[in-house]
Order: structure tokens, then C-alpha cells, then sequence
């Protein structure tokens, strides 16, 4: 009777003695190359040979082995987003994690939909990160930031409108956009201006800073704000178009430019003039909106890089013990174009 041919996952697992072995090296030197190790010199032909050796052996370094010999682990954990962010800040997210991978960093992405606060930071400790990176849908607490902290995170840093007591902060003041976009409206003679809320869950987060921000704009003025509801939908942009005129308001900061595309849309549906009739600007100066005609006006968003912010986590896991930071993470300006 023929006996079946072992399958590969009979086979035992490599080991770092095997890649050793076969590189002719010892088992500190293939530690030091697969774990970039810089602070030991080791010529470039034998870091070639081994990961030639591990390639062939199909050797991966064990997470956890190399966890317990550095005292923490390399996972930076990012809450995962469970809202429509944009295409600028999805591209400021997406940078970090590149230049995090850059300096060695495994980045784990964690679902938290549907917990609280407290709840979450438990869930996160669970998997040992040695830095949080919280992007503000969850606030944090303090007693939040200590068991993770007590969990061996030496680097717990949020961003939103608020500092966290324990954690470094990366302020992300929205509120400077509304104020940005009503002052330009305001400019343009505008006195009776719309503030579009989304009516999509979790867009709070920013809708609401932004409409203080233009409250703010038009505190002790003749100006008054209105705030506007729609989803991100044609039917609520039509529908909000057919009583615009009833509405009696001469402008509208339209939350982003997403928003404001769709809803300007309506507007030139329902006969309603742009920018005659009614200004428009959105936020966060995307390039289609200067492909509509008329050209949307926007308000441009300076945000520092995702390396700034992957090298702050960086030097904070490397020192833990600083005090807390507190950062300004972007800042706005108002870009006229034809439709306001």
C-alpha cells in the first residue's frame, strides 16, 4: 500500500537554529538581521544570506519571542473608523501607517463599533500595543489611558478637540473650518447663511465643532446661521433644494466638499442660481470641486504629515516617561472660487 506524500503542512516549523544553520551564522546574528537591528554591524553580504536562508526555510521570526526579549511589542493599534471620514483624511491615515511599517511598527487596525469607552480600552489592552493611536470616534477616558498604560502601552495619543489627562494630544480643532468658511461668506456679503448637518451617524464628531466655528464667525454681527440637515443622498439634496427658497438664506457652508457638490447640484436643478442667488463652499479643497462650473470655493486644510505623526509615536515609545504633549494637527483657510 503507497503511503501519501507528506503535505508542507506536515513539515516542522523553522526554527531561527535552522536559518542559522544553513546561512553558517549563529542564532544572534540571524536575530539581529530580521529584527533590523542597528545597533550591532554586520557586513551586507551575511545579512544577504540570511534572509536568503529564512526565504528558503520559509522562516518567519516568532511576534511574540521577540516581544519577551524586548519587554513590549511593536503593534501600534488604530481603532478602525466606523465613519465616512474623506478622502483627505483618509489619505493622512493611510501616510501613517506607511511611515509606522517604515520604522518597524506592526500596525493593527481593531473594530470597536459598539463600545464604550472603558469597554474599548480593555479590549485594546487585551493585545499588549505598545502605543494607541485614537482617532477620536471612542473618547477615551482617563481611567482608560491608565490600563492601557498599566498594559504596557507606553504611547497612548489622541486626536479631536480635546486633551485627555495622561495621553499626548493631537488637537484637531474643526471648529477653525466653520469660522473660516462663514468669515469668507460674510465677506462676500452674505447675511443669511445655512450650515449643513449631515444626517449620517458618527459625522458629529466633526459637524458640530464645524458649526460652532461658524457661530463663532458670526457672533455680535448682523449675520445669522441657520443649520441645515441632508444626507449624502440625491433625493435629500433635491428634496432640500425644492425649499430653499423658503428657507430665505443666501449662502450655505456645506460641511465638505462632497457635500457641497451634491447639494449645489440640487440647487442648479431647482433653478436656484450659484452663486447669484445662493454662495456655496465646502472644506477640505478636493480637485473635482475646481472641475465643477462653477468652480466651488472651499476651505483648504493644512494637516501636518502622517510621518510627523508616526515619528511622535516613535519618540514617545522610545521615552514614555515625558510628560504629555499637546500638538495643533492642521489648521484652515478660505479658498474663494466662482461659486461664492
Amino acid at each position: 500500500m503507497s503511503q501519501t506524500p507528506k503535505q508542507p503542512a506536515d513539515r516542522p516549523v523553522p526554527t531561527s537554529a535552522d536559518v542559522a544553520r544553513l546561512a553558517g551564522v549563529s542564532r544572534a546574528t540571524v536575530s539581529y538581521v530580521l529584527n533590523n537591528t542597528s545597533a550591532v554591524r554586520i557586513s551586507e553580504p551575511t545579512r544577504v544570506r540570511v534572509r536568503a536562508a529564512a526565504e528558503e526555510l520559509g522562516y518567519v521570526p516568532h511576534a511574540a519571542a521577540r516581544s519577551l526579549r524586548a519587554g513590549h511589542t511593536r503593534i501600534v493599534l488604530l481603532p478602525t473608523a466606523h465613519i465616512p471620514v474623506g478622502p483627505l483624511y483618509s489619505r493622512f491615515f493611510n501616510e501613517l501607517q506607511w511611515e509606522l511599517r517604515r520604522l518597524d511598527y506592526t500596525v493593527v487596525q481593531y473594530g470597536s463599533l459598539g463600545l464604550g469607552a472603558d469597554e474599548a480600552a480593555r479590549a485594546w489592552a487585551e493585545l499588549r500595543p505598545v502605543a494607541v493611536v485614537s482617532l477620536g470616534e471612542i473618547e477615551l477616558t482617563p481611567q482608560g489611558v491608565r490600563l492601557l498604560k498599566r498594559s504596557g502601552a507606553r504611547a497612548v495619543i489622541t486626536l479631536g478637540p480635546q486633551r485627555v489627562e495622561g495621553a499626548h494630544a493631537l488637537v484637531m480643532d474643526q471648529r477653525e473650518i466653520g469660522e473660516s468658511a462663514v468669515a469668507h461668506l460674510r465677506e462676500r456679503g452674505r447675511r443669511r447663511i445655512g450650515v449643513l448637518i449631515p444626517e449620517e451617524p458618527g459625522l458629529e464628531l466633526f459637524s458640530k465643532p464645524r458649526l460652532a466655528g461658524a457661530r463663532k464667525a458670526a457672533h455680535g454681527t448682523d449675520t445669522v446661521i441657520e443649520p441645515v440637515t441632508m444626507a449624502y443622498t440625491e433625493e435629500s439634496a433635491a428634496e432640500l433644494a425644492g425649499r430653499w427658497r423658503e428657507l430665505g438664506l443666501d449662502a450655505v457652508f456645506a460641511y465638505n466638499d462632497e457635500y457641497a457638490m451634491l447639494l449645489m447640484r440640487a440647487l442648479q436643478d431647482a433653478d436656484i442660481d450659484v452663486p447669484r442667488e445662493t454662495a456655496v463652499i465646502g472644506a477640505d479643497d478636493l480637485l473635482l470641486g475646481r472641475l465643477l462650473r462653477p468652480r466651488l470655493s472651499t476651505v483648504h486644510v493644512e494637516m501636518v504629515t502622517g510621518r510627523h505623526l508616526a515619528e511622535l509615536v516613535d519618540r514617545v515609545v522610545r521615552d514614555p516617561d515625558g510628560a504629555p504633549e499637546r500638538h495643533d494637527l492642521m489648521g484652515a483657510r478660505a479658498l474663494p472660487r466662482e461659486s461664492s
